[in-house]
């Protein structure tokens, strides 16, 4: 089980069992201590990302695109929890 964040606000607790019954390990990410301890390979993998989506191997998918100008209303659809997806400002 791989802990990357929680998005939904409310933090799951697993059951202490799972660990043991299924034989695999609870472990956590934090993005932050990974790309001060490992820069580059923290560069390469957004290099990698980067290109994967020049590719067309990667779609993200954008649920609202605004101009610049609208910066604060596309802040108040991350903070309402409106955005399904990603939020693009558009210079």
């Amino acid at each position: 089980l791989l802990v990357v964040g929680f998005a939904s606000g409310r933090i799951p607790t697993p059951p202490a069992n799972l660990p043991l019954l299924k034989g695999c390990s609870i472990v956590g990410v934090f993005w932050g201590r990974f790309r001060q301890e490992e820069p580059e390979a923290n560069r390469q993998n957004f290099a990698t990302l980067f290109q994967w989506h020049q590719e067309g191997r990667l779609k993200p998918h954008i649920s609202h695109r605004l101009p610049l100008a609208e910066g604060a209303r596309a802040m108040r659809i991350l903070t309402n929890r409106e955005a399904i997806g990603k939020v693009v400002l558009q210079v």
